[in-house]
């Protein structure tokens, strides 16, 4: 069994400008809003499996190509280079620490377009690896309900300042944890136990900050393992999801699903 993929069928694509940036953006469903932002090295197959799945759930799912090349699959050699362009672009600010990313100005320009779109109060906002980071970032709007942290590996952990920094500045932080404390904005978590990219010291500074409102969800990917994940195990939502009940990764997604209809239902 593989983790489920889709094509491009049935998504309208069209150009978004906001935040000083403009970029192609992918629409499907109906219901409320979800922000679903790709992983390296872009709108891959697994994404769009995802997103089907976010569409099938009730929500209406907008995908922004910040990179890469829409549909193509998975290759090693289109992944270190999608990354090698994006580490050295501004817009990402790959290896800084307690940094504003610009990309996070067009992420919440993206989310207020969709809320204003869809019902409910507000949107969801889903992150993975690269971009795992942005969908906290991107609830320092008040129209984002729901941001969702899957494997955030942003800035690249190279040190220990890297490993502990959240992925976000102290200014955009501090806005979080304040809806947090007082408007009951909630994030959910996801990484795998052994994951290098996107290590637990990184958790640990997120939820040191924000308390209960982060739930974190961390799938053991240790040797012996019961579900056989090896120790590269990174992307909990697409690559590693079986459709099996019980299975870890296919229950973070089902729980995520779960978030996103509590957090945005009118």
């Amino acid at each position: 069994m593989t983790a489920p993929e889709a094509d491009l069928f049935g998504w309208s694509v069209a150009p978004f400008t906001g935040g000083g940036y403009t970029h192609d953006v992918y629409r499907k469903g109906a219901g409320p809003g979800v922000v679903l932002i790709p992983e390296v090295p872009g709108i891959h197959p697994g994404v769009l499996g995802l997103g089907n799945h976010l569409v099938a759930s009730g929500f209406t799912v907008a995908i922004p190509s910040l990179f890469g090349e829409p549909g193509r699959p998975v290759t090693l050699g289109y992944t270190v280079a999608t990354l090698a362009r994006a580490c050295v672009a501004r817009e990402f600010a790959a290896f800084a620490t307690s940094k504003q990313r610009p990309v996070s100005l067009f992420l919440r320009a993206l989310a207020r377009d969709l809320n204003a779109l869809t019902p409910g109060n507000g949107v969801g906002v889903i992150g993975q690896c690269f971009t795992g980071g942005f969908a906290l970032a991107a609830a320092v709007d008040d129209s984002v309900l729901a941001p969702v942290l899957s494997q955030p590996s942003l800035p690249m952990p190279l040190t220990p300042a890297q490993r502990r920094d959240p992925g976000l500045s102290e200014s955009e932080l501090t806005a979080v944890a304040d809806r947090c404390a007082n408007e009951g904005l909630c994030a959910l978590g996801l990484r795998f136990s052994e994951d290098k990219m996107s290590p637990g010291e990184r958790f640990a500074a997120l939820k040191a900050r924000l308390g209960e409102a982060f739930e974190v969800i961390e799938i053991y990917s240790g040797p012996g393992n019961e579900y056989g994940f090896g120790r590269m195990a990174h992307s909990v939502l697409t690559d590693e999801v079986r459709e099996v009940d019980g299975q870890p990764a296919y229950e973070a997604r089902k729980r995520v699903v779960e978030f996103l209809t509590q957090r945005l239902s009118p």
